[in-house]
C-alpha cells in the first residue's frame, strides 16, 4: 500500500520520496470511505445528477449490438418466440442485477463498482485480480471493439458502393478513441453533457426502428410471428449461451456504481437511475426485435451482418443512410460512458494501493482523474492495430460475469457479516440469490460449451494471483527500483499537473 502525508507547501507522493511544489496549499489525504466536500478542493466533484446517471447507464448499455447483429440469441434459441422470450428474460435478470448494485451502491458509498464491492466482502486478492484483468485486457479490448464499430459505421455513407478499407476504419477509430480520452480528461461536465446528447440520439435511433415496425403490425404484417415457437430444438447448451448473448447486450447497468462518489444524493439517485434506465432499455430492446421481425424473417436475420441497415433499406428508403450515422453515435456514446466509468475503478484501486499511485491523482484545475483515464489509451491503441481483439473478448467475457456474480454473492455475505450496515435501499434476498446463481451457472456452463476460449480466459485471469504477490504484497523491492518508481511518479505528476485528492486547500 502506498501512503500519503502532508506539509504546508508540498504534496508528498510515493512513500514520501517525491514532492510536487504547490502555492499556499495544504495537501491532506482523502480518507478511505470518506465523502469529500468538493468546494475549493482538488477532489472529484459531485456532478452526476439523476439525468446524467440515466444517460450513463442507457448510453453505455445501448451500443452497436441491437442495431448490428442480434442474431446470437436467435441462433441459440431456434425460434422467433423463444428469442423474444430470452430478450425479455435477460432484461428482467439484468434489472435484478442492477437492483442488487443499487443496494451495494447506497450502502457502500465508494466508487469502483465490482472492484470495491469484492474488496469490501472478500478482501484484496480477488479485488486485485478483477482490476488486473480489467486494466490489461478487458477494457482496452472492449473499447477497441466498440470503437471499431464506430469507425466502420461513420464511414459507411462514404463507401456505399465498395468495401471500406481496414486502414481507414482503424484510423478513424483511433481518432474517435483520442477524442473520447481528451474529453474525459478535460471535463466531467462536458463528458456528461455529451453523454446525455448521445443517449438522446440512441433513443431516437431506436424509435426510428420501432415506429415503422408498429405501423407494419397495424397493417397486419404478422406472418413472421405465426408459429413463433416452432423452429429447431433448443439444446441444453444452447439456451444458456442465448442468455449469455442477451446479458452481454444488456451489460452496462453497473457503470453508474463506478462513479458513486460523484453522484448527487446517491441514496436516492442511484436506485432511481437504475430502475428508469433498465425499464427504458428492456422495453426498447424487445420492441426493436419485434419491429425487425415485422419485415425480416428469422432466416434473413441470422444471415444479415447489420440488421438495422437491412431493415431500414426495406422500410425507410433513402432515409436508411441515416441509420449508420446513428449507429456510429451510439457506439461513441458507449465508448464515452465506458471510459468515464471504468477510469474510476482504476482511480479507486490506486487509492487502495493496488495500482501505481499516479492513477489516484487528480488534475489540479480540471478536477478529473487524468492519469486513470489516459492509462487505457496506449493499451487500447496497441490492441486496435495489432491484437485479435474479438478473440480476447471471447476469452474474457466469462470473467465479467464471474466477478459480477461474485460481487452479488458479496451482497448476501455482507447481509450476514455486517447486519448493522446502513442500507437505505434493500432488495429481497431472493433477487441477489437468483442473479448470482444465474451468473455463476452461465460461467460454469461456458467451461463445457466452449472449453478452449473459456479456459484461456480463466488462465489469463489467474495471472492476477502472482501479480498481486509481486506488485502489492512484496514490499522488499530493491532500492534502485523504488527510487526509479518515485522519480517516474514525480515526473508524471509534474507533466500532467496532478496531485493526490485533498481534504483542504487554503
Amino acid at each position: 500500500m502506498y501512503k500519503k502525508s502532508a506539509s504546508a507547501d508540498v504534496s508528498m507522493i510515493s512513500k514520501g520520496s517525491c514532492y510536487l511544489e504547490k502555492q499556499s496549499q495544504d495537501t491532506l489525504p482523502l480518507k478511505k470511505g470518506q465523502e469529500p466536500d468538493s468546494k475549493g478542493k482538488v477532489v472529484l466533484k459531485k456532478k452526476v445528477t439523476l439525468l446524467r446517471g440515466i444517460s450513463i447507464i442507457i448510453g453505455t448499455i445501448i451500443g452497436a449490438g441491437i442495431f448490428i447483429s442480434p442474431k446470437g440469441i436467435l441462433q441459440h434459441t431456434g425460434s422467433v418466440g423463444m428469442s423474444l422470450t430470452v430478450w425479455t428474460a435477460c432484461g428482467i435478470l439484468s434489472l435484478f442485477g442492477a437492483l442488487c448494485y443499487a443496494e451495494l451502491g447506497t450502502c457502500i458509498k465508494k466508487s469502483g463498482g465490482h472492484y470495491t464491492y469484492i474488496l469490501e466482502a472478500f478482501g484484496p486478492l480477488p479485488a486485485f485480480v478483477r482490476v488486473w484483468v480489467e486494466l490489461l485486457v478487458i477494457r482496452p479490448a472492449a473499447t477497441a471493439v466498440i470503437s471499431l464499430a464506430f469507425g466502420r459505421y461513420i464511414l459507411e455513407p462514404f463507401f456505399i458502393q465498395c468495401e471500406i478499407p481496414d486502414l481507414a476504419v482503424k484510423l478513424v477509430t483511433a481518432i474517435g478513441i483520442t477524442i473520447v480520452m481528451v474529453l474525459n480528461s478535460m471535463s466531467v461536465s462536458w463528458s456528461a453533457r455529451i453523454q446525455i446528447f448521445l443517449t438522446f440520439c440512441k433513443l431516437v435511433a431506436i424509435l426510428i426502428i420501432i415506429v415503422p415496425g408498429v405501423m407494419q403490425l397495424i397493417k397486419g404484417e404478422t406472418q413472421n410471428f405465426k408459429d413463433a415457437f416452432v423452429g429447431k430444438d433448443v439444446s441444453v447448451m444452447g439456451l444458456p449461451l442465448a442468455f449469455y448473448s442477451g446479458m452481454y447486450a444488456y451489460a452496462g447497468w453497473f457503470y453508474l456504481n463506478f462513479v458513486t462518489e460523484e453522484v448527487e444524493n446517491p441514496e436516492k439517485n442511484i436506485p432511481l437511475a437504475i430502475c428508469i434506465s433498465m425499464a427504458i432499455v428492456t422495453i426498447g430492446y424487445v420492441l426493436t426485435n419485434v419491429a425487425y421481425y415485422t419485415t425480416i424473417t428469422a432466416e434473413e436475420l441470422v444471415l444479415s451482418s447489420a440488421v438495422a441497415v437491412t431493415y431500414a433499406e426495406r422500410l425507410l428508403g433513402n432515409f436508411s443512410l441515416a441509420v449508420p450515422i446513428f449507429v456510429a453515435l451510439s457506439c461513441f456514446g458507449s465508448m464515452n460512458g465506458g471510459i468515464f466509468a471504468v477510469s474510476r475503478m482504476f482511480y479507486v484501486a490506486s487509492r487502495e494501493g493496488h495500482l501505481p499511485e499516479i492513477l489516484s491523482m487528480i488534475h489540479v484545475h480540471k478536477h478529473t482523474p487524468l492519469p486513470a483515464v489516459i492509462v487505457l489509451y496506449p493499451l487500447t491503441m496497441v490492441m486496435l492495430f495489432t491484437g485479435d481483439i474479438y478473440s480476447l473478448l471471447n476469452f474474457l467475457s466469462f470473467a465479467r460475469w464471474l466477478f459480477i456474480g461474485l460481487a452479488v454473492v458479496g451482497l448476501i455475505y455482507l447481509r450476514y457479516k455486517r447486519p448493522e450496515m446502513h442500507r437505505p435501499f434493500k432488495v429481497p434476498i431472493f433477487i441477489p440469490a437468483l442473479f448470482s446463481f444465474t451468473c455463476l451457472f452461465m460461467v460454469t456452463l461456458s467451461l463445457y460449451s466452449d472449453p478452449i476460449n473459456t479456459g484461456i480466459g480463466f488462465a489469463i485471469t489467474l495471472t492476477g494471483v502472482p501479480a498481486y504477490y509481486l506488485f502489492v504484497i512484496w514490499d522488499k523491492k530493491p532500492k534502485w527500483f523504488r527510487k526509479f518508481s518515485d522519480r517516474v511518479t514525480m515526473m508524471l505528476q509534474i507533466l500532467m499537473k496532478v496531485v493526490p485528492a485533498e481534504e483542504n486547500i487554503s
